[in-house]
């Protein structure tokens, strides 16, 4: 009988001495509801005495009419930077210290966190970003060198999340389950599959955004990979490290390890 297969994340996440740092690349739809169910996270997290999360926000667009509504935007918000309206209201209503950078991912000269999430709206985009975060891990065994990238991309009415690791994370012997070392990002994972994103093209409305990509897309996605992301620090291991998503037929389909 074919074990099941498992990956385990490095234990000192469960119980940790210090928040896990996280980056956040993209404050518009999926980053936007990502950062409050992050805070929810850290909340939960606090509560059951673990350190929690350190989270840095990662865009540099304002806020304008077109992303009221389908985005966490009020209209007194209109022309601030969407990283540091969404990370101040974060801040005041959870308590948090987390931090805003007004600048795009790929002018950020610091290092990559232990995980990074990608909320941004183009396939070029995210191809940089895997570069980027798996460049220095080949011969990098420091506790705090980046570990998981999850990635988030979307059509009108779809889309895909998917939580790859940068680079192996050492497994323990196990009798029972197929350990799993490597999670490949999302374009060795599906090299023959075309992948969801934004057209790319502004909008000067609601109405117009909704033509690209319907009411609740991202939301339904960055809750599904909160979620994801919750069972992940709260259990330890992963059993499924992410899914597809059509709003259409209201279907989901999990992605095994």
């Amino acid at each position: 009988m074919e074990k099941q297969k498992i990956h385990f994340i490095p234990s000192w996440l469960t119980a940790p001495t210090t928040a896990i740092q996280v980056h956040v690349i993209g404050a518009g739809g999926t980053g936007s509801t990502m950062l409050t169910a992050l805070a929810r996270i850290n909340y939960a997290l606090n509560d059951m005495g673990h350190c929690g999360l350190q989270v840095t926000l990662f865009d540099d667009d304002r806020v304008e009419e077109a992303n009221l509504g389908r985005q966490l935007f009020a209209e007194s918000e209109l022309g601030l930077y969407k990283a540091g309206a969404l990370v101040s209201r974060a801040n005041r209503f959870f308590g948090t210290a987390w931090k805003a950078r007004h600048i795009r991912y790929e002018d950020y000269r610091g290092n990559p966190v232990t995980i990074t999430i990608a909320c941004v709206d183009s396939v070029a985009s995210r191809r940089k970003i895997c570069d980027r975060l798996e460049k220095p891990c080949a011969d990098s065994h420091h506790r705090d060198r980046p570990l998981y990238l999850m990635d988030f991309g979307n059509g009108r009415h779809s889309g895909q999340v998917l939580l790859s690791t940068l680079g192996d994370i050492s497994q323990p012997n196990s009798e029972k389950f197929q350990t799993v070392a490597k999670m490949g990002n999302v374009f060795d994972t599906f090299r023959d599959m075309e992948l969801q994103e934004d057209d790319g093209l502004p909008s000067c409305s609601l109405a117009q955004a909704l033509q690209q990509q319907d009411l609740f897309i991202n939301s339904v996605l960055s809750n599904m990979g909160a979620s994801l992301l919750w069972s992940m620090l709260r259990n330890g291991y992963l059993q499924h490290r992410g899914m597809f998503v059509n709003l259409l037929d209201y279907r989901s389909v999990p992605i095994g390890v």
